[in-house]
C-alpha cells in the first residue's frame, strides 16, 4: 500500500485500450495507464512491445482505493472482460504481448490471484482452462501518449467499434452498481 492508502494492479488482457475503457469507469480506479509490463528491454515503444521480441505485455495499471473496491473485485471484471483461456491472443490480437496476466505487488495479491483462477476453473465459468499468467511485478513501462484514454478519444474508429464497445457494454451491463457517477 501507498503513502496515500491507495494501491496498484497491473493487469494484461490483450489489449490494453480495452481494460483501460472498463477500468476507468470503474468506481474506486482512481487512476489507470496503458503500457507495458513483464518483459526484458528498458522503456520499451509500441512498436518494440508489437515485435513479440520483448517479452512485455500490455497492461493496464490501476491505481486503487482497496476502501472502495478490492482486489479481488478487479479480478473479478477482469475475468469477465477478457478470455483468460486463449494463450498469448485475444480475438484477432495475437502474439505474447497480448496474454492473460497478473503482475501482482505482494504476496497477498498473488494468493488472491491464484485462489480467483483455481475458484473459476473448479466452477467450469470457462468451459477451458484459465491460462492467465500469475507473476511477480518487476517494472511497468507507461505507454506512448496517444495510447492513454485511446477509447475516450476514439470510440468511432472501427477496432473501438468492434472490439472495444461490446467489452464495454459487457462490463456496464455486468457492474452498473459500482459504475462511477
Amino acid at each position: 500500500m501507498s503513502n496515500d492508502g491507495f494501491e496498484i494492479a497491473t493487469l494484461g488482457g490483450g489489449c490494453f485500450w480495452c481494460l483501460e475503457a472498463v477500468y476507468e469507469q470503474l468506481r474506486g480506479a482512481e487512476k489507470i495507464e496503458s503500457g507495458y509490463s513483464g518483459g526484458t528491454l528498458a522503456n520499451p515503444t509500441y512498436d518494440q512491445v508489437c515485435t513479440g521480441s520483448t517479452g512485455h505485455a500490455e497492461v493496464a495499471q490501476i491505481t486503487f482505493d482497496p476502501q472502495t473496491i478490492t482486489f479481488r473485485q478487479l479480478l473479478d471484471v477482469f475475468f469477465t472482460v477478457h478470455d483468460p483461456t486463449t494463450l498469448n491472443r485475444q480475438g484477432a490480437d495475437v502474439g505474447s504481448q497480448y496474454r492473460s496476466a497478473i503482475f501482482y505487488h505482494d504476496e497477498e495479491q498473488r494468493a488472491t490471484a491464484e485462489r480467483a483462477i483455481q475458484e473459476l476453473d473448479a466452477a467450469g465459468v470457462w468451459g477451458a482452462p484459465i491460462v492467465t499468467e500469475v507473476t511477480p511485478f518487476t517494472e511497468f513501462y507507461v505507454a506512448e501518449d496517444y495510447h492513454q484514454e485511446y477509447y475516450r478519444h476514439n470510440a468511432e474508429q472501427p477496432y473501438c467499434r468492434a472490439v472495444i464497445a461490446p467489452k464495454v457494454a459487457r462490463f456496464r451491463q455486468l457492474y452498473m452498481a459500482r459504475l462511477k457517477r
